[in-house]
């Protein structure tokens, strides 16, 4: 995941605010607690005022040791002492009571966002899927929401609070003070804190690239360790090392040049940070001692002075928060702004459809490959109750078909009809309630086998769960482990076989009762044992409903109703299997010719 400070930073722009105010939708009834909670802030930050100019006072007791003022100076000095115990619990309050209303205020608005965020996001399209990285949209609902909530809970806070203590600070040196007191802090201060800032900027840069440097050189350990036995087998260590070699010479070479860096940085807050720290304090105890000023206007003068430097120095870094927090906002909304799936639609009147299956002139092309034409005008029927199967060399759009059908992507040319309806007309949840896809490589959620299977119904009674497990031949293996339906199946199901993993599949097909069955190649995978038994399953779910196929094992689609063999996009054959089979020069009968052996087998020949 991207470190909070590498994130990007979007530019302080009248239209990034305007952004930036749309979280503030998300408040819903919690405005009160908002503003109560800048109340807070407000008060926290007037009344930290006063702890420098109090505190102040007390260096202007410094040298009073003669007998007669000793009783009257402890006197003053313990109601100092307890003006600033009391300021300090007063603004300890504010302060609790503002962090306590900001987080009350950000944890409002992040579970709105949160929602909405997920929401949009699990209803877009398959071509935005292909479009983003699932890694990379997880971390915009992790790492920007937690760059979105310390904005709202710090940064605002202290870019406020630091602004009251450094703006309220400094008019109070320069209406209080001396001219020659405050002359040295303008003349010293603001030019150091520049140059301070600017220095900053340029060390936390060259450390970004230094550590992206390092990274560079793990990638390649990393890559080399992964693939060892590639590494052996072609004898490349000493290219690895070399590669290895190349790098850390890189590395090295930068490093000094960041060691040089470093040290003018270290040097530079040495020699003129402190240095202006201790010229300060030598010209204000030169005055003092002179009698120009006294030691209750020097104390208050260091203080105050302290109290504007670290306030007005910590700006830049909270602003720099803020705006990594309006990136993150634009990343966030891009995700809710986009278009989702269109779930409208005219309504199934039928309590279940008949099944039957029609591509027109069918044309698709992906998005991200627009010019790449996968299906070209391609025509076919799966009658109702019936098996399809679709076959072909990789790359022919036999996945696509199952996709289109399934209505992750939208046809560029040509219709698909279900019972003589265009799918496009029909409403999208209603439609899908309809198939059930089985592909070849199943993907479990991290819950419990039961879960996995209720997934097909999600009302679905313990008894149906275990009836669809039976019809799955998945029944007898769940009962066998330890805890039986309460068995976790583990991350994306790695604690199960394939075999199970398939089983499982195919239960929750069977617990939904679809119409139309898409099986995607779901035994492809599977050793022989498995396959047998999986298959079984297969068979038995199949009956009675509408069934695409797509096949690697033209074994398995001996007995479809009807095979559909594609290439390149184009359909070049159809028929049967020993409709096919008869055609010397076919393609379907070279393909089974080749994985049979050579040896062809045929059924009423």
């Amino acid at each position: 995941m991207q470190e909070v400070q590498d994130l990007p930073k979007a530019k302080l722009t009248a239209t990034n605010f305007k952004k930036g105010v749309r979280l503030f939708h998300y408040l819903g009834n919690q405005g009160w607690a908002f503003a109560l909670g800048m109340v807070f802030l407000f008060l926290s930050a007037g009344v930290g005022l006063f702890f420098p100019i109090l505190s102040g006072k007390m260096f202007g007791m410094l040298g009073q040791h003669n007998a007669e003022s000793m009783a009257e100076t402890l006197k003053r000095l313990d109601g100092l002492g307890l003006k600033l115990l009391v300021i300090l619990l007063v603004q300890g309050g504010f302060s609790f009571g503002r962090v306590f209303m900001f987080t009350r205020v950000t944890e409002n608005i992040l579970q709105g966002l949160r929602n909405q965020a997920y929401e949009r996001l699990i209803r877009k399209p398959m071509s935005f899927f292909s479009r983003n990285q699932s890694a990379e949209l997880s971390s915009r609902l992790a790492t920007d929401l937690n760059v979105i909530s310390e904005a709202f809970t710090m940064n605002i806070a202290e870019i406020i609070r630091q602004t009251i203590v450094g703006v309220g600070g400094l008019t109070i040196i320069l209406w209080t003070t001396k001219f020659e007191i405050a002359k040295w802090f303008l003349i010293i201060i603001p030019p150091l804190s520049v140059l301070a800032i600017l220095f900053a900027r340029k060390i936390r840069a060259y450390s970004k690239r230094f550590q992206d440097k390092i990274a560079d050189a793990n990638v390649i350990v990393g890559e080399s360790l992964t693939g060892i036995t590639n590494v052996k087998s072609f004898t490349n260590e000493l290219f690895e090392i070399a590669r290895f070699q190349n790098q850390t010479s890189d590395i090295k070479k930068f490093g000094l040049q960041y060691g040089v860096f470093r040290g003018a940085f270290f040097a530079f807050v040495i020699t003129c940070i402190f240095g202006a720290i201790f010229f300060m304090l030598y010209k204000m105890l030169q005055l003092n001692a002179l009698g120009t000023i006294s030691g209750e206007e020097f104390g208050q003068f260091m203080m105050l002075a302290l109290f504007v430097s670290g306030s007005l120095g910590g700006l830049p870094e909270q602003i720099a928060g803020i705006q990594r927090a309006l990136g993150a906002t634009e990343r966030v909304f891009e995700i809710i702004d986009e278009d989702i799936e269109v779930a409208e639609g005219e309504a199934l009147h039928t309590p279940k459809v008949q099944g039957e299956i029609v591509f027109e002139e069918l044309s698709f092309y992906y998005p991200t490959r627009e010019n790449f034409p996968v299906l070209k005008q391609i025509s076919f029927k799966a009658e109702a109750g019936q098996t399809l199967a679709l076959v072909g060399s990789s790359g022919s759009g036999k996945s696509t078909i199952a996709n289109l059908l399934l209505r992750f992507y939208h046809p560029d040319q040509g219709r698909i009809l279900l019972d003589g309806k265009n799918v496009a007309d029909i409403a999208l949840n209603e439609y899908r309630k309809q198939i059930a896809y089985v592909p070849q490589e199943v993907i479990l959620f991290a819950g419990t086998i039961a879960e996995n299977i209720a997934y097909g119904k999600v009302d679905a009674t313990d008894a149906e769960v275990m009836d669809a497990a039976r019809k799955a031949n998945a029944y007898d293996f769940i009962m066998s482990f330890p805890e039986q339906w309460q068995t976790r199946v583990g991350e994306r199901g790695i604690q199960l076989s394939g075999g199970q993993r398939q089983r499982i599949a195919i239960a929750r097909a069977v617990l939904k009762d679809p119409a139309i069955l898409i099986l995607d190649e779901a035994t492809s995978s599977l050793d022989s044992e498995s396959e047998q038994i999986v298959q079984d399953a297969l068979d038995r779910l199949m009956v009675g409903r509408t069934s695409i196929v797509i096949a690697h094992r033209l074994s398995t689609i001996r007995q479809a109703n009807h095979i559909v063999v594609l290439h390149q996009g184009k359909i070049l054959e159809t028929g049967t299997h020993d409709d096919l089979i008869r055609r010397a020069d076919g393609f379907y009968r070279k393909l089974y010719q080749t994985q049979q052996g050579g040896e062809l087998l045929t059924t009423g020949l």
